[in-house]
């Protein structure tokens, strides 16, 4: 098992209250497989741009789309499922963020200067992230800290304003070496 279990119910609620912010397209910070992630939803402007408000990130600056898996990852871009795809199930799950062709320019908002190529990531996720990330599909994500400022490992170094910006944070404790100490 997870090495996070610190009450399953308080995880839960966790688990619930982060999906049911992004839904209603407000930013929330999960823990992935090496940082703490700042995530929205991808399927709309909206959030998107919250997400990089709330960073202080430039419109023009690409940010990754991340999957549970390279099947749901194909559900969110089906141009991937050619050649691209391939290199993807090679690749993926792991610790790559793939960029990959996006010849039908979806998810404009976060693919910065470049609307024909698009970022792609389905990292090895703890737990609680992989609950989150399964239920709403993708998601777009950056790590939750200040532009050049150094990646949290754990929820205490994101940024107090990052923490009071997002609609939920799913906090497992240390996020740095998670797929090791669950391995």
């Amino acid at each position: 098992g997870s090495r996070s279990d610190r009450g399953g119910a308080m995880a839960d609620d966790e688990v619930r209250r982060a999906i049911d912010a992004i839904r209603r397209g407000e930013p929330a910070i999960l823990p992935t497989d090496t940082v703490y992630g700042l995530v929205a939803s991808p399927y709309r402007q909206g959030p998107t741009a919250r997400l990089y408000r709330l960073k202080g990130r430039e419109g023009a600056k690409p940010t990754a789309l991340i999957a549970a898996s390279v099947d749901m990852l194909f559900e969110c871009v089906p141009e991937l499922r050619g050649r691209a795809g391939v290199m993807a199930r090679a690749l993926l799950p792991g610790a790559y963020t793939l960029v990959l062709p996006n010849p039908a320019r979806r998810y404009r908002w976060l693919t910065g200067t470049r609307p024909d190529a698009i970022g792609v990531r389905v990292p090895e996720l703890p737990q609680q992230a992989r609950l989150v990330t399964d239920a709403i599909g993708c998601l777009v994500a950056t790590s939750a800290n200040d532009p050049g400022e150094p990646a949290a490992a754990t929820v205490a170094e994101i940024p107090q304003r990052i923490r009071d910006g997002c609609g939920a944070i799913v906090d497992i404790g240390d996020a740095v070496g998670i797929i090791a100490a669950q391995s």
